[in-house]
Parts: C-alpha cells; sequence; structure tokens
C-alpha cells in the first residue's frame, strides 16, 4: 500500500476552491436571491447567458436539477423524449426524467460517431407520430461533451444539423451542456457556436472550472422565469447565493486553463497506451480505459493510490485543474509500478 497521497482522477469534481476562489466567495455581495435576487448571483447569470448566446440564465444548485426543470418544463407526462445512448440524463440523474419530469425516454444508437445520434435517425421518430396511439415524440436531449462515450464533443455544423431535424420534427431541443466549456475549448469555439438552435441548455461551473457547486439552466427569458419557479418547487432556491455564485465567476474567467486539462489528458492516454492499456484517444479531459475486470483493476489501483471509477463497462480517468503534468507522470509510474509487482 502506497504512503503517498493519492492521485485523484475520478471526476473533475474534485476540485477545492483555491485562494482566489475563496477570498471572491467572502467578499461577494449577498441578497436574498429568493425574495428579490442576490447581486452577484444575477451577475453570474448575466454573464452565462452572453456566453452560452441565451437571452437569461438561472444558478441551480446541481446539473441534475438543472436538466430536471428543463424537462419538466418541455415535457406533458407521457410525452417521449429521445437521448443518445449512454446520455447523463438516461443513466446517470436516477430516473428523475421520467419519475419526476413524466418523461418516457429513448435512447438513439450513436451511428455519427461516440455520442452522436443522426439527423436521420431523429426525423424518423417523426414518421409514427400521427397515430393515435403513438408516444408523443416533443424533445431531443444532446449532451456535448459526451460523459459516457468519454468526454467526445459534437462540433458546430454537426450540432446544427441535429438541431434543424429536430426542428423539422417538431421537437424542442434541450442541451446538456455540462461540460461545454471543455467542448468549446476542443473544438476552438466560443460556448454560443454549440447552442444555436437549442431551446435550453444546462451547464456545470463545478466540473473543470474549480467551482465547488453550482450550475446554469439558460434559455428564453419566460422559460427562466417559469424555471426560477420550478427551483423554487425542487427546494434549489438559496438565499445569499452570492458567496456561491462569487465561485462561479471566478471559475468562468479560467476558460483558457482547460486546454491544460486536455494535454494532460492526452498524456495519460499515450502513457497507459506504452503500459499496454487499451486506451481511446481522448478528445477533451476524459480517458477510458478498457480492462478485463473492472472492479479488480479499479482496487488494484487504489492500491497504489491511483483513484479512477467505472463508466459503461470501462474504466474512466478524468484530469483537472488539481492535476499537474507531473501528477499525471507520477500516476503513470504507480500504475507501472502496480502491474510490475
Amino acid at each position: 500500500m502506497t504512503t503517498s497521497a493519492p492521485i485523484d482522477l475520478r471526476s473533475d469534481t474534485v476540485t477545492r476552491p483555491d485562494r482566489q476562489m475563496s477570498a471572491a466567495m467572502a467578499a461577494a455581495e449577498v441578497g436574498d436571491d429568493v425574495l428579490d435576487h442576490d447581486p452577484t448571483m444575477r451577475a453570474l447569470e448575466t454573464r452565462t447567458a452572453q456566453l452560452l448566446g441565451t437571452s437569461d440564465s438561472l444558478w441551480v444548485p446541481s446539473g441534475t436539477m438543472g436538466n430536471l426543470i428543463a424537462l419538466s418544463l418541455h415535457l406533458r407526462r407521457g410525452d417521449r423524449f429521445l437521448a443518445p445512448r449512454g446520455a447523463h440524463v438516461l443513466t446517470h440523474e436516477l430516473g428523475s426524467a421520467a419519475w419526476l419530469a413524466g418523461g418516457m425516454p429513448e435512447a438513439l444508437a450513436c451511428a455519427a460517431g461516440p455520442g452522436r445520434p443522426t439527423p436521420e435517425l431523429v426525423r424518423s421518430y417523426n414518421d409514427e407520430s400521427s397515430r393515435y396511439d403513438a408516444l408523443r415524440t416533443t424533445l431531443l436531449c444532446l449532451e456535448n461533451t459526451h460523459n459516457a462515450a468519454g468526454g467526445t464533443a459534437i462540433p458546430p455544423d454537426e450540432h446544427a444539423r441535429l438541431a434543424a431535424a429536430a426542428r423539422d420534427s417538431g421537437l424542442r431541443v434541450h442541451l446538456d451542456g455540462a461540460r461545454i466549456w471543455h467542448a468549446a475549448a476542443a473544438l476552438g469555439v466560443p460556448p454560443a457556436a454549440l447552442t444555436v438552435g437549442v431551446d435550453t441548455v444546462q451547464t456545470c461551473l463545478s466540473k473543470g472550472l474549480g467551482a465547488p457547486v453550482g450550475s446554469v439552466v439558460a434559455g428564453s427569458a419566460e422559460f427562466v422565469a417559469e424555471a426560477r419557479r420550478m427551483r423554487k418547487m425542487l427546494g434549489g432556491g438559496v438565499r445569499q447565493g452570492g458567496v456561491l455564485a462569487a465561485a462561479g465567476i471566478v471559475a468562468l474567467d479560467r476558460l483558457e486553463a482547460l486546454a491544460e486539462d486536455h494535454d494532460n489528458a492526452a498524456r495519460l492516454a499515450r502513457g497507459l497506451t506504452e503500459l499496454g492499456w487499451e486506451v481511446d484517444t481522448p478528445q477533451t479531459n476524459i480517458v477510458l480505459a478498457t480492462v478485463p475486470d473492472t472492479s479488480r483493476t479499479l482496487e488494484r489501483l487504489r492500491a497504489v493510490g491511483v483513484l479512477g471509477v467505472p463508466m459503461a463497462g470501462r474504466l474512466r480517468f478524468v484530469t483537472h485543474r488539481d492535476v499537474t503534468t507531473d501528477d499525471v507522470d507520477e500516476a503513470l509510474r504507480r500504475i507501472d509500478s502496480g502491474q510490475n509487482r
């Protein structure tokens, strides 16, 4: 058993606020956000809406709540919604889309690439909608980047074709953009280029950007007004939320640093390949590895002080702002030493 501190590659949510972020939180101007808006919270929401190219946005405690709010406002009970196979709204939100939002989920095959359905498949669900006894398909949920597919990013032209296919079929579009910042950084485009044609988008401030808590759900001013009511219904209203929003503002100042996480993920993937592992080439900060026995491999990694998680039958490592290039090299050294025991 190693006596060194573990290198935590389970998620980019394990980061801790640094001194700059903690100082901003301590000095935040605050008000009662439930009663009449918190000024720092409002500043964060305005800035995020501008980055995403939407009219307005709303801070929420978690991405799961943001997605649930959007689905609840888009769907009538029993409506079918489409999402790529393995999407977070299908596999990692405890069935809330069906249980609470009342939607009937349909997983789409990803024939266009990892995490990416084809426009033709989206359009095909319109063919059966005229039957009186058919499910009403009313919503397409996209995910960019797609977590379970290894952080793959949908480029703007492909995203636009999918959104257009949904529109042609009379569907609304919600984008789970929890890691849209990573997608934008990897593709070299502004985040708003990846929201064209969507009705709503959710994005996270604690994945990769270093905030301790918080996501944002965005769309039209009318949507945000209703989302605010739904947030209250779900218990997500906060009082002096500026303490948390200040961390989100600092996080948004760090978008350019995401490229370092991508470089470290590529470095980790190359090193694992050299050690004989079967690893996908990462596009962003998520590395997926295929191993014979996921549980046993995780145990062996823990024994040498490297932490990962299972994901879609594989092993996932995520680089983040609290993991340096030296940490990646040390993780590879530990993995190599564990293999040779």
